[in-house]
């Protein structure tokens, strides 16, 4: 027992007296504490005692694919600070190489009872995926909401940033600074948010340029530093002087390959990122980039979740939120060509 209080006073933040006292039904601990010591009750696996199960019905899973990337520690901080707002405990689950899998802890929210569960870029984000596992939830009546990564056959709420307009954005400035050779670090391209963002990256080029974009402008990698890094070199090879990136992190990656060739940014190659994470703006130089929304997004989600869970349907649809683009130091007018080499004199001959 005393073995039991210590994890779950280490694990929820506060004494092994607080403990005791929420586990035995004492007064004299705040409603925070104790909904941090029921939720470390649950992670932990621990068997609430009896006085205290009916209250389980307070807990809302949150799956997302990682931390590494800052923009998933964006959403989780409010939508765990929402939820709280509202009585509930978030219960996080990160996805991480050789860890559990998504259906791993749709499995173990479960059998927690989780009044319903929120998706961050899921699987549901993935064109390819079977769907199955949604449909399984839906068909138990848990509530689910799904951000970022719009599935028509998926029967739940969505909540989405406007990735086509995003990168038409991205483009349009570009542009207006006289690049004309602008190429595309992205994602792969089974995912929703990959498929988008190329469509509004041709869509902005032609609307500039003509119908014709290059299929050598666009690179689908992974979204990490090595992702955007491995695309930037491509890019450079076709003679780019501006990239859009499809995360912040790619676009570490695009900065770092620019200046291994002796390039500057943005004086040789401008870049454009995109979340606008929390880091950008310290970058060298400070990332030009497109603000996803993940405010009003996390919110939203919240929202139409606890909707459901209240017995109040939520659209079945996608609700679409516009981005923003932030213009720091990463990009600069495209460098003009170098000058044409000059034509010899003619020699006249008797």
């Amino acid at each position: 027992m005393t073995t039991r209080i210590a994890d779950i006073a280490a694990h929820s933040g506060v004494s092994e007296a607080t403990v005791s006292r929420v586990l035995n039904g004492k007064p004299g601990v705040s409603p925070a504490s104790r909904q941090a010591v029921l939720s470390a009750l649950d992670v932990l696996g621990y068997e609430r005692p009896a006085r205290l199960r009916q209250q389980r019905a307070g807990l809302v899973g949150l799956i997302v694919p990682e931390l590494s990337n800052p923009i998933f520690p964006a959403f989780t901080g409010i939508i765990e600070g929402a939820l709280a707002m509202r009585g509930y405990t978030a219960v996080l689950c990160t996805q991480a190489p050789g860890g559990m899998r998504e259906d791993d802890y749709i499995e173990l929210l479960m059998e927690r009872g989780v009044s319903g569960i929120i998706f961050v870029s899921g699987l549901h984000a993935d064109s390819t995926a079977d769907r199955t596992r949604y449909v399984r939830l839906l068909e138990s009546r848990l509530p689910i909401v799904m951000i970022n990564g719009y599935r028509a056959d998926i029967e739940a709420p969505h909540i989405s940033n406007d990735d086509v307009t995003a990168m038409e954005m991205a483009v349009d400035h570009l542009a207006a600074l006289g690049h004309r050779r602008i190429g595309l670090a992205v994602g792969q391209d089974r995912f929703v948010p990959s498929i988008r963002k190329t469509e509004g990256f041709r869509r902005g080029l032609s609307r500039h340029f003509g119908d014709d974009v290059p299929d050598e402008l666009i690179v689908n990698t992974l979204f990490t530093i090595e992702g955007g890094q491995a695309a930037a070199q491509l890019l450079l090879e076709q003679g780019c002087t501006a990239i859009c990136c499809g995360s912040d992190v790619m676009a570490i990656g695009v900065i770092r390959a620019v200046r291994q060739r002796g390039l500057r940014v943005p004086q040789d190659i401008s870049v454009v990122g995109f979340d606008d994470s929390l880091f950008t703006a310290y970058l060298d130089p400070p990332l030009t980039t497109i603000r996803q929304p993940v405010r009003e997004m996390s919110l939203a989600a919240v929202g139409a979740l606890l909707d459901e869970i209240g017995g109040t349907p939520s659209p079945r649809t996608e609700l679409l939120h516009r981005p923003e683009l932030v213009v720091r130091s990463s990009t600069a007018p495209a460098p003009a060509p170098p000058p044409a080499p000059a034509s010899l004199p003619t020699v006249a001959t008797a």
